[in-house]
């Protein structure tokens, strides 16, 4: 699939390291170095726009690495792109550790995922259907 875009930044388009990666990494698109305090959480800009197909989505989710290595992660995880949005991808990072984390220009601070989706369409009913599970959620499975 093809997927029209429009790179104002200053970075190389995102692209897949592996054959099989599902994801792309994004990277930052910095003018100069942020610092990104505990607990705080900051929009950073990739210099993307991008043009999805009709029934697509991006999914712009954390990186694992810099997840486990240093507690940043991706707030809104998985971030959605409309297939109508126009503006500019950006990354909703926080900083869940208890040190200073220092973005820096050309950083790859998330991956993108191309996927795939659905719309419904909702039909108001009395009554759903009875299943097994009926109600039960958030651990009613046990402890383990």
């Amino acid at each position: 699939m093809q997927i029209k875009v429009v790179n104002k930044g200053h970075q190389p388009l995102p692209q897949y390291a592996t054959p099989q990666s599902a994801g792309m990494d994004l990277r930052a698109n910095l003018d100069e170095p942020i610092i990104l305090k505990p607990m705080e959480r900051r929009l950073i800009p990739t210099g993307l726009y991008i043009a999805l197909p009709a029934g697509y989505e991006a999914q712009v989710r954390p990186r694992s690495g810099l997840a486990l290595k240093k507690g940043i992660t991706v707030l809104n995880a998985p971030g959605t792109v409309d297939a109508d949005y126009r503006g500019e991808v950006g990354v909703l990072l926080i900083n869940l550790s208890q040190e200073d984390f220092v973005i820096n220009d050309g950083e790859r601070i998330a991956q993108m995922v191309i996927a795939r989706h659905e719309q419904g369409e909702f039909l108001t009913v009395e009554v759903l259907d009875e299943t097994e599970r009926g109600a039960g959620g958030y651990g009613h499975t046990g402890l383990i």
